[in-house]
């Protein structure tokens, strides 16, 4: 049945008149009285009385009309859902993020809820390498990966990471140049990261260490940053981390960013710092995710830099087809 026609039964009978209802539908008078006559041709009888009073309903105007009146709401629910889905104000989102975007994507998830309460959010920790399968495989939306990333994925430069020194608050504070951190560093007990957690982070800190030949000595292993920063509060051990693990250290654990950078180079980062960015495949366009990149951005602007405060600058921008424009 033409949910038109059930309109048009809902008007006249909230108006009380053919003229009214249709002023109220945005059509003339005969194009409603057509309508009607078609709904009572398929209901087989007549909906409504016309008199000097205006038009009142039948019996079995009166006996159709609470059923047109839900379907005619659940009709009108139903365009207002699809009109939120085209605008990207409904519908899910999967975000990854790994230890470099720890702080960014958890602010750029709860920025993106303030501005579209009505998408479901999943927010997983994952290292850059799974994440990047599972955007390829569809299971994430946007991932927030160490650059480089694969040329088939779109990507925008969110932030420079750098390493950071992670001591007891207690500790002689370590220099902030990478030669004085390095020296720092020899024969002094440190606390690692599982390689199978942080690969991106293991090679890092590896190349770091060749290049400026620290040799300290690994005492304990964890498998979470956070436990890593734990071992350090509690003496047993220093360790480098991003410095975006100040945001989650304790107050007794002082982290304190490695300034300038080496020479060397790995997956085309620097021995003390590297790109972040939020990549995306771009032949699965959707405005939801297009929606959250522009909050991305957004915050990405407000936060007035790419850079952490101790670390090396990079501009943001963007690699890839499929970029959605700028809000």
């Amino acid at each position: 049945m033409d949910i038109r026609l059930l309109r048009a039964l809902v008007a006249v009978a909230d108006c009380g008149a053919f003229g009214a209802a249709a002023r109220g539908l945005s059509i003339t008078q005969p194009a409603l009285s057509k309508q009607i006559r078609a709904l009572e041709a398929e209901v087989g009888g007549a909906l409504f009385t016309r008199g000097r009073h205006g038009a009142e309903p039948t019996r079995l105007g009166t006996t159709l009309l609470p059923e047109a009146r839900e379907l005619v709401r659940r009709a009108d629910q139903l365009s207002r859902r699809a009109g939120q889905f085209r605008r990207g104000e409904a519908g899910s989102l999967a975000v990854g993020f790994g230890l470099s975007g720890i702080d960014l994507a958890p602010q750029a998830v709860a920025a993106f809820r303030r501005r579209f309460p009505g998408v479901e959010i999943s927010l997983e920790d994952m290292s850059s390498a799974s994440q990047i399968e599972a955007v390829r495989g569809g299971d994430l939306d946007v991932g927030f990966v160490r650059l480089p990333a694969p040329d088939d994925l779109a990507r925008l430069v969110v932030l420079t990471d750098t390493l950071a020194v992670a001591a007891p608050r207690d500790a002689d504070p370590p220099p902030t140049d990478p030669v004085g951190v390095a020296a720092w560093l020899r024969g002094r007990p440190v606390v690692r990261l599982t390689r199978a957690k942080g690969p991106g982070l293991v090679r890092q800190i590896e190349l770091f260490e060749r290049e400026f030949d620290a040799r300290p000595e690994p005492v304990q292993e964890a498998s979470d940053l956070q436990t890593v920063l734990a071992l350090v509060a509690a003496g047993v051990g220093v360790a480098l981390v991003p410095a975006g693990a100040a945001d989650i250290a304790s107050p007794s654990v002082v982290v304190t960013a490695i300034e300038g950078g080496g020479s060397g180079v790995a997956s085309g980062a620097g021995a003390v710092s590297w790109r972040i960015g939020a990549v995306w495949d771009p032949a699965r366009g959707t405005r939801v995710r297009d929606n959250f990149l522009a909050v991305v951005r957004d915050l990405v602007r407000r936060r007035g830099s790419t850079s952490r405060p101790a670390g090396s600058g990079s501009a943001p921008g963007c690699r890839g087809s499929g970029t959605p424009p700028s809000p």
